[in-house]
């Protein structure tokens, strides 16, 4: 089957790895799929991202401005919150579909850090939103998130994170 896909120039290499991203192609699929899972409900899942950031680290909380003062249990109501949950959604989205275009992929993730870091953001901060996105996404794949599914996830989000982490500490 293989060859014969090959000839038609379809033919993906589940187990080369790609230099830019890290990951094999069956890994960039796995994230895809799972993503999937993920992408049904934009703003629930940026909700419990965010949620889980804040309640892990309350004092990130005080640098959004519209809803700094806003109790946690009462933010997944708010408008404001959700439509930043969101874009948060949107831009792990950007990710997940540039991965077969990691110069895209790169080009998006330079323009969020040095936004992020115009606002005084950190690398420190990043890498704890990282953490709580892994978290969040283990809870909400359940069985599906199996070792060689959190592997992948692992990979995908240390590429994307070290751009941004680039950009943050220069």
């Amino acid at each position: 089957m293989a060859a014969f896909l090959r000839l038609f120039g379809i033919y993906v290499d589940d187990n080369r790895v790609d230099e830019a991203t890290g990951l094999t192609g069956r890994q960039k699929r796995l994230v895809q799929n799972t993503w999937a899972v993920i992408r049904k409900d934009e703003v629930g899942s940026g909700v419990a991202v965010m949620t889980a950031f804040f309640t892990t680290y309350p004092e990130y909380q005080q640098s959004f401005e519209p809803f700094k003062d806003i109790p946690v249990t009462e933010l997944a109501a708010n408008k404001k919150f959700q439509a930043h949950c969101a874009s948060i959604i949107a831009t792990l989205n950007t990710v997940i579909e540039s991965l077969h275009d990691p110069e895209l992929m790169e080009a998006s993730l330079i323009s969020l850090a040095e936004r992020h870091k115009k606002r005084g953001q950190r690398k420190e901060e990043f890498q704890n939103l990282k953490e709580v996105i892994v978290e969040v996404l283990s809870h909400a794949l359940g069985k599906e998130f199996t070792p060689e599914v959190a592997e992948a996830w692992g990979k995908t989000l240390e590429a994307a994170f070290s751009k941004i982490y680039q950009v943050l500490t220069n």
